[in-house]
């Protein structure tokens, strides 16, 4: 694998009942760069996403983290990895506060050092706009303001690599403009890669970008090529949830 990739795929296939939700997909996800996965619903997203992550087995093909074969692993050892990332459904711990919750994503790299979790927690909870919430109890958060807590549960695990699957959905116009100044500060922290609907986000975020269409890769390229792909205007950036 190239020096400059950290995570990659060959071949990835998923089938369901002899229907493939993904075909023969090779990528390539540039190391600390901003790729932004896109394409209609039904493309295959939420599949490849799944077996990137670990949480659905492939059918064929094969997945590589920094250069390592990593498809006999299961999720949570993904993450002992440093791959973290957040679900299009949130999954929050409801009946703990904020700062708990946090504490609970930041201890898997700290450990138990009170200090050095504390730090942690209220660094990210100021990253993304809850710092005065700490003590809330993140079941009484909006569904927009669970999203923001799921990125910190991920920032506090300090990831090599930050899946995020629909991070603005939910989001107020405000928020969605602080989530685009976030996810630009972290541009060289972390390689991040964005499941996301909003074009707007996007265009202001990403470097790289993959289209999936019908489970397979329709384009690839930096966002002014994929702006001007006239395959990717016919399936996707002309309908209307673009």
């Amino acid at each position: 694998m190239d020096a400059m990739t950290i995570l990659s795929t060959k071949g990835l296939t998923k089938s369901y009942g002899g229907i493939k939700a993904n075909t023969d997909i090779d990528f390539a996800l540039p190391r600390g760069k901003t790729m932004a996965l896109i394409g209609p619903n039904g493309a295959g997203k939420s599949t490849f996403v799944g077996m990137l992550c670990g949480r659905i087995p492939a059918t064929s093909g094969d997945v590589f983290f920094e250069g390592e074969n990593i498809n006999a692993l299961p999720a949570h050892q993904r993450i002992s990895l440093g791959i973290a990332y957040t679900f299009q459904i949130t999954s929050v711990f409801a009946g703990l506060s904020l700062h708990e919750n946090v504490a609970l994503a930041a201890r898997r790299r700290l450990g138990a050092d009170v200090a050095a979790v504390d730090a942690k927690v209220a660094d990210v909870l100021a990253r993304v706009g809850l710092a005065e919430r700490t003590d809330q109890n993140a079941g009484d958060l909006s569904y927009g303001h669970q999203r923001l807590l799921e990125i910190a549960m991920g920032l506090a695990q300090d990831p090599r690599l930050f899946i995020l699957d629909e991070p603005t959905q939910g989001l107020a116009d405000s928020e969605v403009a602080d989530f685009i100044t976030l996810i630009n500060t972290l541009a060289g922290e972390t390689t991040i890669l964005l499941i996301e609907h909003n074009m707007d986000v996007v265009m202001q975020t990403a470097t790289h970008i993959t289209v999936l269409n019908a489970g397979e890769v329709l384009a690839a390229g930096t966002p002014d090529e994929i702006r001007a792909n006239t395959a990717v205007q016919a399936a996707y950036l002309g309908t209307s949830d673009a």
